[in-house]
């Protein structure tokens, strides 16, 4: 009786996951990814001032408007962005990750990617996805951090700011982010 209930709220999680991911997956267009990518920037720029210091060192940004995330024991997430090289744009990517442990929930969140040096942009985009933990090292800021930068501090290959953050998740688990090329 234990393990039906455990493999029905297992089988229900990852059925919801995915329709998740697949309502997502194609969904967006090169114009809405590049408006939205834009008003990410915006929103994070009016909330975090550092950010917009740090993104003026970057060589260059990728944007992740939303990034969708679920999970019960499996849990995964998916969102598409847009690579700024200054104001063009430079390719189009997606972020996905698979996670396992305790989790439950459902959460949205835009995250920006600060690639500071010539070395990350080159991995990013000679390599066949971004294994976050793999390569160039990248630095996750906080608020809290993040107003300890300054441009003679900025000395990693990339920084992650993750802002916007909607829903609730509760998270202890191991888990994996790939960063792929594609084409919307």
């Amino acid at each position: 009786m234990r393990a039906n209930v455990y493999n029905y709220m297992l089988f229900a999680a990852t059925a919801f996951l995915l329709s998740i991911m697949s309502t997502q997956a194609g969904a967006a267009t090169k114009e809405d990814l590049n408006k939205d990518a834009e008003h990410a920037l915006q929103t994070l720029y009016k909330s975090n001032p550092i950010a917009r210091d740090i993104s003026k060192k970057a060589k260059e940004i990728l944007v992740f408007p939303k990034i969708y995330r679920a999970g019960l024991v499996f849990g995964g997430s998916y969102g598409e962005g847009v690579l700024f090289r200054g104001k063009q744009i430079d390719g189009y990517y997606n972020s996905v990750s698979a996670s396992w442990g305790w989790q439950a929930g459902v959460q949205s969140y835009s995250y920006v990617l600060f690639l500071m040096n010539d070395r990350a942009v080159n991995y990013l985009k000679k390599t066949k996805g971004w294994e976050i933990g793999v390569g160039p090292t990248v630095v996750v800021l906080n608020k809290g951090a993040a107003t300890n930068l300054s441009s003679t501090t900025l000395k990693d290959d990339a920084y992650a700011v993750i802002f916007d953050q909607e829903g609730l998740m509760a998270s202890l688990s191991i888990e994996g982010t790939k960063i792929s090329r594609i084409n919307p």
